[in-house]
């Protein structure tokens, strides 16, 4: 699914204003170079996956996503409509770079953080959100991650949204937040909700607004779990490039409707040699993790 590139006119951190697949390759110099010109005062090592066995279920997610090299990729599905409650891993449940996903967290603790104060978030952060979640400004992420007290403001406000495996970047450096697809189902759980009453510390106008905005993604951002939609989706996307070892994290989270069913998606992946090839990974998971989901 080819897409176009507009760069800005600022450095990406951890992702910037995307395009569609066909010309990532293109831009691929431009985007390595900001990349490791942010990130050089020091990145984390993606940690090695466990070795295990996996199950039957797995094995085949893996062999029909093919990942090749020294690609890695987890995905995770809810079905809002199933009986279980329980998210379906495939692959190992391991810590990933968040990347520009990580925006969504961010939002979801500003919100949570303005709930307590007991007001709203003000017309310039609200600004703020919009662009950085419809089209993934950095910008606009750098201000927010302040305003939200940085790693342990993410990491405290997390616990009250359910997330257990997620530890914020060092210092101005979000875009390296550790997550697990997991977590970023919790988090998503907290946004969209399963339909029981006071099941999010989130409030209903905190969620409705993250969620109307994880639909009204840029179009050249509108990839990822969207592949495995049959009809509406809502997302958040994240892309970079790894200076100390020049290959991709891409990752996709997000709601989507298929076959008649809601589902919660989140699909990490590291390692890709391209964004392209990162890219198309994490579609090929999402469209596989639902359809085995589906199958259940």
């Amino acid at each position: 699914m080819p897409y176009r590139r507009s760069l800005p006119s600022s450095p990406p951190h951890a992702g910037h204003r995307s395009s569609r697949v066909g010309r990532a390759a293109a831009c691929a110099g431009v985007l390595a170079a900001s990349a490791a010109m942010i990130l050089s005062a020091g990145a984390l090592n993606p940690a090695a996956a466990a070795s295990v066995r996996p199950d039957a279920a797995t094995a085949d997610f893996l062999a029909r996503v093919q990942p090749q090299g020294k690609d890695r990729v987890t995905a995770a599905v809810l079905d809002l409509d199933g009986t279980s409650g329980k998210p379906v891993v495939y692959g190992d449940d391991v810590h990933y770079d968040t990347a520009s996903i990580v925006k969504v967290d961010i939002l979801a603790v500003a919100l949570l953080q303005a709930q307590d104060a007991g007001h709203g978030l003000t017309a310039k952060e609200r600004a703020q959100a919009e662009v950085m979640i419809e089209h993934s400004d950095n910008a606009a992420a750098n201000a927010l991650w302040r305003r939200i007290g940085l790693a342990p403001g993410l990491e405290a406000a997390n616990k009250r949204l359910g997330l257990t495996s997620t530890k914020g970047g060092p210092g101005g450096k979000w875009g390296l937040t550790r997550t697990t697809s997991s977590d970023q189902i919790r988090l998503l759980r907290a946004v969209f909700g399963t339909g029981s009453a006071g099941s999010s510390a989130l409030d209903e106008a905190s969620q409705t607004y993250i969620r109307t905005l994880m639909a009204r993604i840029a179009g050249e951002q509108a990839w990822g779990v969207s592949a495995a939609a049959g009809s509406g989706w809502a997302l958040k996307n994240g892309w970079l490039q790894r200076n100390t070892t020049s290959l991709w994290d891409v990752n996709s989270v997000g709601r989507i409707t298929s076959g008649g069913h809601h589902y919660l998606v989140a699909v990490l992946s590291d390692g890709s040699p391209t964004m392209k090839d990162g890219v198309s990974l994490v579609e090929r998971a999402a469209r596989t993790a639902v359809t085995k989901a589906a199958a259940r």
